[in-house]
């Protein structure tokens, strides 16, 4: 069992969240074990990153012995392998045990559709995003703004009129080098895209958005549903916290 703190040179996890969000269940196997966390070889589980939380659900052996995910977080800084906590009673018979997975999909879905929906706040308040934050029921994200007499409502209003136009939301990859050449595609000052394994994924809304992006996100805009903004705060001279809620 590894426990030492020099991440050992596992190969990259399979995210299987990427290649289809709506997925419930899979089979993966335990790779290693370092520093507490399981590494799968891969995983239908979105790790805590990006201002989304992680996902919950469960691991199970095939002899029966499960628990439920609790932190999960990537391991590296290309953030290429995924970590999954172990719960502090488990023992060793994880080490290359075959498992299955299940998804916690409700709470999933409430995460893939609030980040979509954030995605298209930073399109209705073209500024600079300082921060973020998605939740089950609400989230948040923080611009680079001076007071200018922003309005809920009329934030509101644009936001669902988005939503309304059911644009498909997709994905695609791009390298390092083409993401240097466009700079303006990443809206985020203070969380960048990973590096070092030499592609960026973009998530783009047609017609309306394009961004990096490694999280989860719905189909087509009006599976987000109607939401309202619910509170815009003054966190500093030039940063105002615009939160919204499924309406």
């Amino acid at each position: 069992m590894e426990t030492a703190d020099v991440l050992p040179a596992f190969p990259a996890t399979e995210l299987l969240f990427r290649d289809d969000a709506y997925r419930t269940t899979a089979e993966g196997k335990v790779i290693g074990i370092h520093n507490g966390m399981l590494v799968l070889d891969q995983t239908l589980f979105y790790p805590s990153s990006g201002g989304q939380p992680s996902d919950a659900g469960t691991l199970a052996r095939a002899d029966g012995v499960r628990f439920a995910i609790g932190e999960m977080k990537y391991l590296d800084p290309a953030k290429t392998i995924v970590g999954i906590a172990l719960p502090p009673d488990a023992d060793g018979a994880w080490l290359g045990a075959g498992v299955s997975m299940t998804l916690d999909m409700d709470r999933r879905l409430k995460l893939m559709r609030m980040h979509s929906a954030l995605h298209l706040l930073s399109v209705a308040l073209p500024y600079a995003v300082t921060g973020g934050s998605v939740g089950t029921e609400d989230g948040r994200l923080d611009f680079d703004i001076p007071d200018a007499g922003l309005s809920k409502e009329e934030i509101t209003a644009n936001l669902n009129a988005m939503i309304e136009k059911n644009a498909e939301i997709t994905d695609r990859w791009i390298t390092d080098a083409e993401l240097d050449a466009n700079p303006g595609l990443v809206k985020t000052m203070k969380v960048q895209p990973p590096r070092g394994a030499g592609r960026v994924r973009l998530v783009e809304i047609a017609g309306i958005d394009l961004q990096p992006c490694g999280g989860t996100h719905v189909r087509n805009t009006r599976e987000i549903g109607p939401m309202v903004v619910t509170n815009i705060e003054k966190k500093g001279k030039q940063n105002r916290r615009v939160r919204i809620a499924f309406a």
